[in-house]
C-alpha cells in the first residue's frame, strides 16, 4: 500500500513563504508524475503543480511565478515552494502520485493545511 506523507503546512502572513514536502512510502523514482493539489473551503480540489520523472513541470495559472515544484530523488521527497502567498492560497494541500503517464492520479496523501492570514 503506497502512502504519501505531507508536512510543512502552517500559518503564514500574506506575502510570506512556505515550503511543504511529500515523502512516498516507496521509491520516488517508481512514480512517473508527482503533483500537488489543493482544496479551499467550499471549493473543488484543483491541481496546483505537477512534475514528471523527467522534470517536466506544469503549474496552475494563478501560482505561476510564485510556486515552484521540485523533486529530490536522493531525499525521496517532492517539495512545493510557495512564495508571495495570498489569502486565496489558503487551502488543504494534497500530494498525489501516479505510476504511469496519461492516467488519473491514483495515490493521495492526507493533506497539510496552509493558512495565509494576517
Amino acid at each position: 500500500q503506497v502512502q504519501l506523507v505531507e508536512s510543512g503546512g502552517g500559518l503564514v502572513q500574506p506575502g510570506g513563504s512556505l515550503r511543504i514536502s511529500c515523502v512516498p512510502s516507496g521509491s520516488l523514482l517508481a512514480f512517473h508524475t508527482m503533483a500537488w493539489y489543493r482544496q479551499a473551503p467550499g471549493k473543488q480540489r484543483e491541481l496546483v503543480a505537477e512534475i514528471s520523472r523527467g522534470d517536466w513541470r506544469n503549474y496552475e495559472d494563478s501560482v505561476k511565478g510564485r510556486f515552484t515544484i521540485s523533486r529530490d530523488n536522493a531525499k525521496n521527497t517532492v517539495y512545493l515552494q510557495m512564495n508571495s502567498l495570498k489569502p486565496e492560497d489558503t487551502a488543504v494541500y494534497y500530494c498525489a502520485a501516479k505510476i504511469l503517464p496519461g492516467r488519473a492520479f491514483e495515490y493521495w496523501g492526507q493533506g497539510t493545511r496552509v493558512t495565509v492570514s494576517s
